[in-house]
């Protein structure tokens, strides 16, 4: 194998350059076969503008075709394979594949709709192979290539710097051959690429997605799963590759009902964003709980104790009985006008038509109109025993004659959102009439506004009324729902927050991603049980990551320190990284040692990320620039220097740490240790630790 460091290449080895050359040609092929394929969809949709048709197939046609365009026009640039595939000749394993190789890559390439393809997509049923095959399972195949692309390529042949042959097979194709002689040893080519070092967004895994990992990524559609991942061990990257996995498998069905990645903030967001499009899939609506649940701004906050009781699943119970309470009971006959004549709908008749509506539960706005609609059926039954047979017309004219519409508004009255949720934190008698024997006097006393606004329109809400608004808002009427959930960091996720979730996922499936370790919020999980449960998935499976392959072994070791202090039942982290540096710096002058560290750091290849406790943000910045050091914020992922809040730093990763006075982040929250474990597993390559205090494990 060559290194993909030009600069560590060994002496030439004439078989591997001959084997070499030949792949950097038939990367120029596919080059070529890609800008076809792309020229080839722009023209479909200037010919599909001449088709003729209906208007509406005419503009679905048109849809699907400028949308195909514009997703091959955004593809990003980089190399076009990654690995290949050679069968062995007569193997049962290797079945239709027997004697066949292919290049595996993130895109399927062709040069004509009839052709055998040039590179085959990495979620293809026969890719599954590069991932799973190992000399104890060769699955038919009889060596595996993986390909050394140089650092940051945009897809250059001449990037391709090197390549690996791992025979798997008991008769390996080429043996003996100048190619086999080229094979070097196994593991080099996919080690060098997880630990490459970090700098900018998120990169794919495709090329080195694990056994495990590719279980994940290939599940079922309709299987809801949970993985509970230690840190570093990619399940944020498993929980994107799904989503890419499962809109090439099931594209009709995942893009009809829709697909959404929810973060923790945007600056995970914008972190990750490049994921889906290196994988060939754009348009993926990425959002966060806040952005997903429509409200009013947020104007007001609340403190932690209301919060907490605001958050609590018990709120639920509460909204439902405010909501419902509105309903009455009737107390008089009904006369309806039809022409010069009275229907006359006795009482005892109302109040039955109300009671099995309510018998049924149905969303709000649903009974109400099920109370309208009997109470017409009811008339109507009568008239066609008098007259006949009654038209549709005559119905509707009923149904919006003034006396119904009245009755309706008195017994199943209209509710807005806001205006049931003010008077609940306005009102401590309408408040306690609803929270008896849910609630106690405490946890109403701090829900209550203490300067009530003068109406619901004037209210200051905050993030937390916006999830109460969106549970009452569900109970008003059913949201609309996505076919497939990727939830990330959901440990953090308040129960409040999953049924939001659930509401939007009661008729699609969940991936579900996080690490109770890493639970920050008052309201974590610290089992997976209860909140996939809130999310309407009890029965999704619970799968555990703990192999890493991102976080060396000797910061996953100072990390499992900190864990033996978490209230958490999570297996100590593991990873499978000999490398690695971590180093503890006591100091009295916390700021003049950061600019140190920095220094030292910016010495290595790789983004540093600067971590502080909140508060300390603004004195660590003006440290490092009075030392004439720039650093960018969170929000700049491709930054070579960022300072980050510790409240920020989750899901982030930097190629070198440095920690400022951890015992400032583990006390700055109810649960800091937790943001404390977060904050110290960010590294990938090096991490530095600052502190005059003691450290708190």
């Amino acid at each position: 194998m060559t290194s993909p460091d030009p600069a560590r290449r060994p002496a030439p080895d004439l078989p591997l350059t001959r084997s070499l050359s030949r792949e950097r040609a038939f990367h120029d092929t596919c080059r070529a076969a890609l800008a076809v394929m792309v020229d080839g969809a722009e023209e479909q949709v200037v010919t599909g503008e001449d088709v003729s048709a209906s208007g509406a197939d005419a503009e679905v046609l048109g849809y699907q075709l400028r949308s195909r365009a514009k997703e091959m026009r955004e593809l990003p640039q980089g190399p076009l394979f990654f690995g290949r595939l050679d069968f062995q000749d007569s193997a049962p394993a290797a079945g239709d594949h027997a004697g066949q190789s292919y290049h595996i890559g993130r895109l399927r390439i062709r040069e004509h709709p009839a052709a055998p393809p040039l590179v085959v997509d990495w979620r293809a049923p026969v890719s599954r192979a590069f991932y799973q095959a190992g000399a104890h399972d060769p699955q038919g195949v009889a060596v595996r290539r993986r390909f050394g692309w140089a650092p940051g390529s945009r897809g250059d042949s001449a990037d391709l710097t090197g390549l690996e042959d791992e025979p798997l097979g008991a008769e390996p194709a080429g043996a003996g051959t100048a190619e086999g002689v080229a094979a070097a040893r196994a593991g080099s080519i996919l080690t060098e690429e997880i630990e490459r070092p970090r700098v900018g967004p998120m990169r794919d895994i495709a090329a080195t997605i694990q056994p495990e990992q590719d279980d994940l990524v290939r599940g079922d559609l309709a299987a809801s799963v949970c993985v509970q991942g230690a840190p570093g061990t990619g399940k944020t990257a498993v929980g994107l590759h799904r989503a890419a996995y499962l809109l090439y498998t099931h594209p009709q069905r995942v893009r009809r009902g829709g697909l959404l990645i929810l973060g923790p903030n945007r600056t995970f967001l914008s972190y990750i964003a490049e994921v889906l499009p290196a994988l060939g899939e754009t348009g993926v609506r990425q959002s966060t709980i806040g952005e997903e649940i429509a409200g009013p701004p947020v104007t007001g906050k609340d403190d932690e104790r209301a919060a907490a009781v605001k958050h609590d699943a018990r709120m639920a119970r509460v909204l439902r009985r405010a909501l419902y309470g509105n309903i009455g009971a009737p107390a008089d006959d009904l006369a309806v006008p039809d022409g010069t004549y009275r229907w006359r709908v006795p009482v005892a008749v109302l109040r039955r038509i109300v009671d099995d509506v309510r018998a049924e539960e149905p969303p709000y706005a649903v009974g109400r109109e099920r109370v309208r609609t009997r109470v017409v059926r009811y008339v109507r039954e009568r008239a066609e025993l008098r007259a006949g047979p009654q038209t549709n017309a005559w119905a509707q004219r009923i149904s919006r004659a003034r006396p119904v519409g009245a009755y309706v508004d008195a017994v199943w009255p209209r509710v807005r959102p806001e205006e049931l949720l003010a008077r609940l934190l306005t009102d401590a008698g309408a408040l306690e009439r609803v929270a008896e024997g849910i609630l106690d006097a405490d946890e109403r006393k701090a829900l209550l506004w203490a300067k009530p606004p003068r109406s619901w329109k004037s209210a200051r809400w905050s993030a937390a009324d916006l999830v109460l608004l969106d549970e009452i808002a569900g109970l008003v009427e059913h949201p609309g729902g996505y076919g497939h959930l990727v939830i990330d960091e959901a440990q953090d996720l308040s129960p409040m927050e999953c049924r939001a979730i659930a509401r939007r996922a009661s008729f699609g499936s969940l991936t579900v991603l996080g690490d109770l370790a890493q639970g920050t919020t008052p309201w974590a999980a610290r089992e997976w049980g209860e909140l996939l449960a809130h999310l309407g998935k009890p029965d999704a499976a619970v799968v555990p990551l703990t192999a890493g392959f991102r976080v060396p072994g000797v910061i996953v070791e100072l990390a499992n320190r900190v864990l033996e202090r978490l209230d958490v039942g999570v297996p100590p982290a593991r990873s499978l990284r000999g490398d690695g540096e971590l180093r503890i710096r006591p100091t009295t002058d916390p700021s003049a040692e950061t600019v140190a560290a920095v220094r030292e750091a910016l010495a290595h290849e790789g983004a540093v990320g600067v971590i502080a406790a909140d508060a300390d943000v603004t004195k660590v910045r003006e440290a490092l620039g009075a030392a004439g050091i720039d650093a960018a914020g969170a929000d700049e992922p491709g930054a070579r220097i960022a300072v980050v809040p510790a409240s920020l730093a989750k899901g982030l990763e930097y190629d070198h740490v440095v920690v400022v006075e951890p015992a400032a982040v583990a006390e700055a929250e109810e649960r800091g240790l937790h943001r404390l474990y977060v904050v110290l597993t960010r590294a990938v390559s090096r991490l530095d630790v600052v502190h005059a205090r003691p450290l708190p494990w």
